[in-house]
């Protein structure tokens, strides 16, 4: 039953109307079906990293981070995906020569920034300090969070020369000198670096051997 103030036919002309003057739900609809596509310009930007010493060029989603761009779209996997929110430290490299967990940080912040991974730490064939330092201690077992406790290490013993103190280290230590790195330092400094497998003790062995050699431990 129609209702009494409008005639029978009045859905049909109102849709035979909405067709003619190119409004309705058939412009709504193809309206819609434009949107994705630029919306997806919208939330994307080029830019540049620079990674292990080369530059890449890149269009991303602004909400990619630079861990994934390590992972997916340069293929270099040696940092891990392990918590995802920034409290594991399998994912740590290098920013400008400071440690930082990649999974936190957005890449088209990291704009011209120069970033090393695990990949980039040895000299041709030749391994980075470190790394043969964890070889050699056996501060490893799966070898899943390696990757970042190395980078970690890296930056610790570059933090520790440039005089930035740490929660221990003691209130009276010379001002803008380097730090000292003890056990106790290394453990503080490398603790938010999670190892599953409690490879702790060798791994803060490793890092007190490079630390010595380089002069910044006691």
């Amino acid at each position: 039953m129609q209702p009494t103030n409008q005639p029978a036919d009045a859905g049909g002309a109102r849709a035979a109307g909405a067709a003619r003057s190119g409004t309705g739900a058939g412009t709504r609809a193809g309206t819609a079906t434009a949107r994705p596509a630029e919306a997806a310009a919208e939330q994307s930007s080029a830019l540049v990293l620079h990674v292990n010493g080369t530059a890449y060029e890149l269009t991303l989603d602004h909400r990619t981070t630079v861990l994934d761009v390590l992972r997916e779209h340069l293929g270099l996997t040696g940092a891990k995906k392990g918590c995802d929110h920034g409290q594991c430290g399998a994912c740590t490299v290098l920013v400008e020569g400071r440690r930082a967990n990649s999974c936190l940080m957005l890449a088209v912040a990291q704009d011209g920034r120069h970033i090393t991974t695990i990949e980039g730490l040895a000299d041709g064939v030749r391994l980075h300090p470190l790394q043969e330092a964890f070889v050699e201690r056996d501060a490893l077992q799966c070898g899943y969070c390696t990757p970042g406790q190395i980078c970690s290490a890296v930056g610790v013993i570059q933090e520790a020369a440039d005089g930035f103190p740490s929660h221990v280290t003691p209130a009276d230590a010379p001002q803008g000198g380097p730090v000292q790195l003890t056990v106790e330092e290394i453990r503080e400094r490398m603790s938010g670096n999670l190892c599953r497998c409690g490879a702790y003790p060798r791994i803060v062995e490793a890092v007190h051997d490079v630390s010595t050699d380089q002069g910044v431990a006691s």
